[in-house]
């Protein structure tokens, strides 16, 4: 494989899917680290209990990177964005959590 299963499986946007469920892991980790219920962490993140629901099975659904980059800012994350020039043909996206 090419390391991204969204390429894999000839998804569109196949940079973009696997942001957003890198994004989406660390949201998920930290509110199980945390031991927030589902409601809770909807108060927190701004969004409905089902929209939680949806996140901590993994399903990004329709929110966006900036979206669910707004989600880690509200759980206390810093969020940094990096752009440097690339060796390769195509830069790449992705997700470093310290």
């Amino acid at each position: 494989g090419s390391g991204n299963v969204f390429a894999d499986l000839g998804l569109p946007n196949p940079e973009q899917e696997l942001l957003k469920a890198q994004l989406t892991l660390q949201i998920y980790k930290i509110v199980k680290a945390r031991g927030l219920t589902q409601a809770q962490a909807g108060a927190v993140l701004g969004i409905k209990q089902p929209h939680v629901s949806a996140l901590m099975r993994n399903r990004a659904g329709n929110f966006s990177v900036g979206r669910l980059m707004e989600f880690l800012t509200a759980l206390g994350q810093d969020v940094r964005i990096t752009v440097k020039p690339t060796r390769k043909e195509q830069g790449e996206m992705e997700v470093v959590a310290g």
